[in-house]
């Protein structure tokens, strides 16, 4: 077990925080949209994550992280299913790069360095695949779990499908989604969460509805939950003009929504700059007013630091766009590999240049050392303006490492070595470093998100307005049903139970999410339009009291999530 790492000669702490989620997926089929989602994350980010962190570990290396798994993520990789159809992705994989060796040998046979890269990746799909199999025994959740119980990472959990939860109408909705997702949480990890990352960044205060109802603001929710932090973007804590994620020049999905989309002024967000920092964590009010220390939730919030972010998110001049890094969007036709590096700025795919994996390491061993330094300079600066013990706190989605950036996961490791070799800096876990540095200070934080502008936009706008009418039918639904069944026979049980479930996937913020960015428009807009039709049918025959087990049988074969799910909290919440 990780011995405690003490923080007397360290000026500030620094801990990465990864959020890993992906849209449910299982026996959803396989390309381009489904199953294979899961797949790929696992191959390119969970499994080399872990090897990499289990590494460290047994050579001895003091780190600590966040980590992030959403409850949905976490019941998909605990799956029998879809753990046999990672094995068989696995061996595509391997057959596929053995393939190209021969294809290269016989169409290409003057580019050595092309079959060279075949190989290459064939002995990585098998690295992974032994991992996979043996090192983690098929169990990539329990591999977490061991990591977490031996004080190396803090897992953070999530609400239960990623719901959106801001844009919600019932709070019986909001408290279902955490409740079911700190259930699954305690079932995989066996122990309650302290950390929660909310969907998307997105959080709203308490507000007086227009019938002078007051609805508590989400700091309520976690604090009831026994929940003690959250994460931010920069500028909910600073003020300014959104950053990062929010900024949209970013890598990956959230990207696409700033070269699709030209965010209207008043879906923008504009919060007056406040002598708040990202170096502290902060208290979050629990009223309207003018709180004093005293008068808050107990829950505290963590703000993305934005310029060691941006190191990393940023598509223009962060690490990831390095010219020897490995182009995500170019692959072969003949297995969908990739084999070409990024080459330069505004190259099309047609001239790019084959890839150098040593090429590529020096570059990481360049990047790790620069980040490394940076997060010194950072804390040492705030330190010696201000005389207080700083945190840094780096926000990822934890896809980034890997998959979207396929020298990430090595670049973090290299990182967090470089990190424990400093002795002025403390490396941390949220959850802990709020225990021992608790917040000075209460906050309001503003309504919003990390998405593009910062507000609600990539989740309702006229492209997907029209799916918060039938989620906001459904809340009231199934509220209603978990209030008239106070003793359920079983039968009617199973179908409260698996009406509660479509419900909860019903309202999974992926589904509006895809459809903004067009990754997998229809993909998305199907699941949404299957889920509500199952669970409209569920309701339909409860509320008409033929409670329709069968399919409710049938739909659970097909789901196979939240087996332990209560359709009580679904009741018209009284806190």
């Amino acid at each position: 077990m990780i011995r405690g790492v003490s923080s007397v000669s360290a000026t500030g702490a620094f801990t990465f925080v990864l959020h890993s989620h992906l849209p449910y997926a299982r026996l959803a089929g396989r390309w381009p949209h489904g199953e294979e989602w899961i797949h790929e994350a696992a191959v390119e980010t969970y499994i080399p994550l872990l090897a990499t962190l289990y590494d460290l570990k047994e050579e001895g290396i003091q780190f600590r992280i966040t980590i992030g798994i959403t409850p949905i993520l976490g019941e998909q990789l605990v799956d029998e299913d879809v753990k046999d159809h990672l094995d068989q992705y696995l061996d595509d994989r391997i057959n596929a790069a053995k393939k190209d060796i021969v294809y290269f040998e016989e169409e290409e046979p003057g580019n050595e360095q092309l079959r060279f890269l075949a190989g290459w990746y064939q002995a990585e799909f098998e690295r992974v695949k032994d991992a996979f199999d043996n090192r983690f025994n098929r169990d990539i959740i329990g591999a977490f779990k061991r990591l977490q119980d031996e004080g190396y990472i803090e897992v953070t959990t999530c609400a239960a499908t990623h719901g959106y939860l801001p844009l919600m109408a019932s709070d019986s909705t909001i408290n279902a989604q955490l409740k079911a997702g700190i259930r699954s949480y305690e079932r995989m990890f066996g122990r309650p969460p302290s950390g929660i990352w909310l969907p998307e960044c997105a959080y709203r205060p308490a507000y007086i509805t227009e019938t002078g109802r007051r609805r508590p603001g989400i700091e309520h929710f976690l604090a009831e939950n026994g929940l003690k932090v959250f994460f931010s973007e920069t500028h909910t804590i600073t003020g300014g003009q959104p950053v990062g994620v929010a900024g949209g020049d970013v890598v990956g999905p959230y990207g696409e929504i700033k070269r699709r989309y030209v965010i209207p002024a008043s879906s923008q967000m504009l919060v007056p700059e406040r002598a708040a920092t990202t170096f502290h964590p902060y208290y979050v009010s629990d009223t309207t007013h003018y709180p004093s220390v005293q008068q808050h939730s107990g829950v505290a919030v963590i703000g993305r630091n934005s310029r060691v972010g941006q190191q990393v998110w940023s598509a223009t001049w962060g690490y990831p766009g390095d010219f020897d890094y490995r182009e995500f969007h170019r692959k072969a036709g003949t297995s969908g590999i990739q084999y070409w590096r990024i080459t330069g700025s505004g190259i099309d795919l047609g001239g790019k240049d084959l890839y150098h994996p040593d090429w590529a390491a020096y570059k990481i061993d360049q990047h790790a050392e620069h980040f490394a330094h940076l997060v010194g300079d950072e804390l040492r600066k705030y330190n010696a303006e201000t005389g207080k013990f700083g945190l840094v706190s780096a926000n990822y989605d934890t896809e980034l490492f890997g998959h979207w950036w396929f020298e990430g996961v090595a670049w973090l490791g290299k990182v967090l070595r470089h990190l424990a070799s400093m002795s002025d800096i403390e490396m941390t876990t949220a959850s802990r470093h709020v225990a021992q540095h608790p917040p000075q200070e209460v906050l309001n934080i503003p309504e919003g998100s990390w998405g593009a502008g910062g507000t609600h936009f990539v989740w309702d706008n006229n492209e997907t307005h029209w799916m918060w009418t039938p989620i906001h039918e459904a809340e009231a639904r199934i509220e209603a049903l978990a209030n008239r069944y106070d003793d359920p026979d079983n039968d009617e049980k199973a179908v409260l139970s698996q009406a509660a479930r479509e419900a909860l996937l019903l309202e999974s913020s992926d589904w509006p999410f895809l459809v903004t960015t067009g990754q997998a428009r229809e993909y998305a807009i199907q699941r949404f339009s299957q889920h509500l039709e199952r669970f409209n049918k569920l309701a339909s025959s409860l509320e008409a009291g033929t409670p329709d087990v069968a399919l409710a049988n049938e739909l659970w074969e097909l789901d196979k999530v939240f087996p332990d799910i209560d359709y009580r909290w679904f009741r018209t919440y009284q806190g």
